[in-house]
């Protein structure tokens, strides 16, 4: 049976404390350049032509049922670890929320959609390469099972933009992206600020109702504690499926993190070429404040945040508790995701452990390529054969190696049969290195060759089908 559209309008049980009215910009194009065909079959929107997809993703004409007019979240939130209350949504706004094949209420948010209150002096825009580069993060996250938002829409707008980090004048574009929501920890923050305890329940009783309904209480301070602990325990996850990709965000601020611990708004993002916990991505980073290392502990230090605001509801002990719970969760949840990149179960905790100290120690001494270990020892010992013809074979067979390879032998392939798909006939797996990323958009930069783009994104999901993880 075919999935049905099924419109939303949930955000309108918070008022206008919370956002507030915009209209889209006008934009003199709308070139179609990326339709998430996948996801929008399991919101029942796959069967929208190209020019209705326009209409709705690029000139933002209301889909039925769901909201009339745009509304541009605020939100307040620690930049840097300084606090900002000059924030919220300054390039986008949530155009419409809908129901997805798991009756998950969804967001469709969008990026560099023309300005609102809080542009402050930015032009609300997004240029084409930023698009592209979201697309292609966003989508090799799904495929290596990390909870991630998902590029919806992707249309290039004929208008040239001044930046200081691209060549200038470059092209411009609006994203539409499709998360599970976005009430950030900075949308509690502002709240805080300004001591407004009634919105804060207010909010606590949307999320709870929405995202997290085991955190519900008999009242409103064990639901905000409840909240709590439910939020601790999906971002310690979120950190350790970053960690387990080889992912580097970039830019871990309090406002670019979700109750629902997913993985959004990518900017200055990197995956690792080596194992190296000090490798920041973005050039501003100057202290290495996230640097790839530091994401665990800079994902506590804004959850702290985010339990300070809840003290306007909840008493502060009952908080530290389930704040107090985070290195735990995340000290379980990094060895499992690294087992699931690699297709293996579990031979137990010390064994695991003992594969993370082996491998890591051995990957940060030799500075081999992350995404072709991962892909050669997908399943362990099922890929022996396959690790000899990698382009790393010699490395494997040097002594150094020899502990890395009995550790990983300790652990029996998870679901072997997956090997068996053509991913993993070739020798080189879907990656995402700076290298790749810049020679991509160089086709499109400098022809408007869409193809090798078109291929590379084949092949992540080809990756995201054989690998079979299923994230959020």
């Amino acid at each position: 049976m075919a999935t049905q559209f099924r419109p939303e309008r949930a955000i309108l049980e918070l008022d206008s404390r919370f956002h507030t009215e915009v209209a889209p910009a006008d934009f003199p194009q709308h070139i179609l350049r990326w339709r998430n065909q996948r996801w929008a079959d399991r919101l029942g929107l796959g069967g929208l032509s190209d020019a209705a997809w326009v209409d709705h993703f690029g000139k933002f004409a209301p889909l039925a049922g769901s909201l009339e007019t745009p509304l541009a979240l605020a939100y307040h939130g620690h930049q840097f670890h300084t606090y900002n209350p000059q924030i919220g949504d300054g390039r986008g706004f949530l155009f419409a929320q809908l129901r997805d094949d798991r009756n998950r209420l969804l967001d469709f948010g969008t990026k560099g959609s023309g300005q609102t209150p809080w542009s402050r002096q930015g032009d609300g825009r997004l240029t084409l390469k930023g698009g592209v580069r979201e697309i292609m993060a966003a989508s090799m996250l799904e495929a290596l099972g990390v909870y991630t938002s998902k590029a919806f829409s992707l249309i290039e707008t004929g208008e040239h933009l001044a930046r200081n980090d691209e060549p200038s004048p470059t092209r411009s574009s609006v994203l539409v992206r499709l998360s599970h929501s976005h009430v950030r920890f900075g949308t509690f923050q502002r709240l805080a600020h300004t001591g407004d305890a009634e919105g804060m329940a207010r909010l606590v009783e949307y999320c709870v109702r929405h995202f997290h309904p085991a955190a519900a209480g008999p009242d409103m301070v064990s639901s905000a504690v409840g909240l709590l602990r439910e939020t601790v325990a999906v971002t310690a996850e979120l950190a350790a499926s970053w960690m387990a990709a080889g992912f580097v965000h970039g830019v871990l601020n309090s406002d670019n993190m979700v109750v629902t611990g997913e993985s959004f708004d990518y900017g200055p993002w990197r995956f690792l070429p080596y194992s190296d916990p000090s490798f920041t991505a973005a050039y501003f980073d100057q202290t290495g404040l996230y640097a790839f290392g530091r994401q665990p502990s800079a994902v506590l230090w804004n959850l702290g945040q985010l339990a300070q605001c809840l003290t306007l509801l909840a008493d502060v002990p009952a908080l530290e508790a389930e704040l107090g719970r985070y290195e735990q969760l995340y000290r379980a949840a990094f060895p499992r995701r690294v087992l699931a990149v690699l297709g293996l179960q579990s031979a137990g905790e010390e064994q695991a452990l003992e594969l993370l100290k082996a491998l890591f120690g051995w990957m940060g001494t030799t500075r081999a390529v992350w995404p072709q270990v991962f892909f050669d020892w997908f399943g362990g010992e099922a890929s022996v054969d396959r690790a000899g013809q990698s382009p790393l074979a010699k490395v494997y067979d040097g002594p150094d190696f020899a502990p890395v390879r009995a550790a990983l032998l300790a652990h029996r392939p998870e679901r072997p049969e997956r090997l068996a798909h053509p991913y993993f006939s070739a020798q080189r797996p879907a990656s995402l290195l700076i290298e790749e990323v810049e020679e991509l958009w160089s086709h499109i930069a400098e022809r408007d060759d869409w193809a090798p783009f078109e291929s590379h994104m084949g092949r992540i999901d080809e990756a995201r089908k054989a690998l079979a993880m299923e994230p959020g």
